[in-house]
């Protein structure tokens, strides 16, 4: 799910790009990597605030709202490829608001899981394109010392997690140990996990850079089926991410909750530097 993402998300980057479906007007600012980093702070506190007043179907109707959105995003970019902007219109509007009522009513780990990817695509490479190499550099070292911070020292990350777990949102991506598992009915007993779970975010955030080293690097591109044009970088990237998934999943398999942007971020960032090397093109 985590190659899924990636690879759909360099699919979407040109239709986004025509779209002019950008998050920060100047995608050169450092400063973007700082605003981002607010935000996420503030909205963290919030959620916090929500959930200690019982109020999360505040969360809900927010996270539903975002994923409508993204998805409305995505498939408009991809049908305004190829049908006029009406009739693209209307059926993104109607696929949006069905892929969301469906979540809403009967959110099983495969439509979370099948939502989450598209709104994990969709989300990334939105910030990929508008998000050139040192911002997206910064933003990613900054979160990554933020995610080791909430989950090995203050733990607030963890207790957040398990806040909105019961909320059943595609927040995160949802792996069985078996198939008889089912998300509707599952207690998460601590002591009995019958399934894998891993924030959508740490799918999200590596993906920026294998988006913004697809688009602001000219170097060395291969075009993939389906895909579009790729270059050495942003394959470096996506390499890299694997690498260091493969190593956090060793430190998983412990049975602790793990930070997973210590490992996907710099798996990521290693990957775009080998990648940048091969290719003969500038890391900045």
């Amino acid at each position: 799910m985590l190659l899924l993402v990636q690879l759909i998300a360099v699919a979407l980057s040109e239709p986004f790009e025509e779209q002019e479906f950008k998050a920060f007007s100047n995608p050169e600012d450092p400063g973007n990597a700082l605003i981002w980093m607010g935000i996420i702070l503030i909205f963290t506190a919030i959620i916090f605030i929500i959930i200690k007043y019982n109020k999360k179907w505040l969360i809900q109707a927010f996270i539903l709202i975002a994923v409508a959105s993204t998805i409305y995003y995505v498939f408009f970019a991809l049908f305004s490829m190829f049908l006029p902007e009406g009739l693209s219109n209307l059926l993104t509007i109607s696929l949006s608001i069905a892929l969301t009522f469906v979540l809403y009513k009967f959110p099983e780990w495969y439509v979370i899981d099948i939502i989450g990817v598209i709104v994990g695509a969709g989300a990334s490479s939105i910030f990929g394109i508008s998000l050139a190499i040192i911002p997206a550099l910064v933003l990613l070292i900054l979160l990554a010392v933020y995610d080791y911070i909430a989950v090995y020292r203050t733990k607030h990350m963890v207790a957040l997690a398990e806040g909105v777990m019961d909320l059943k949102l595609p927040i995160l991506l949802v792996i069985p140990k078996h198939w008889r598992y089912s998300f509707l009915t599952d207690k998460f007993d601590k002591e009995e996990r019958e399934a894998f779970f891993m924030g959508l975010g740490d799918a999200v955030m590596p993906t920026i850079l294998v988006i913004s080293a697809n688009t602001f690097v000219n170097a060395g591109y291969y075009t993939l089926p389906l895909i579009g044009a790729i270059n050495i970088p942003a394959i470096g990237a996506i390499i890299g991410t694997l690498v260091g998934f493969s190593v956090l999943m060793g430190f998983v398999m412990k049975g602790k909750p793990q930070a997973g942007l210590p490992f996907l971020n710099g798996g990521v960032i290693l990957g775009y530097i080998v990648g940048s090397l091969i290719a003969g093109s500038p890391l900045l």
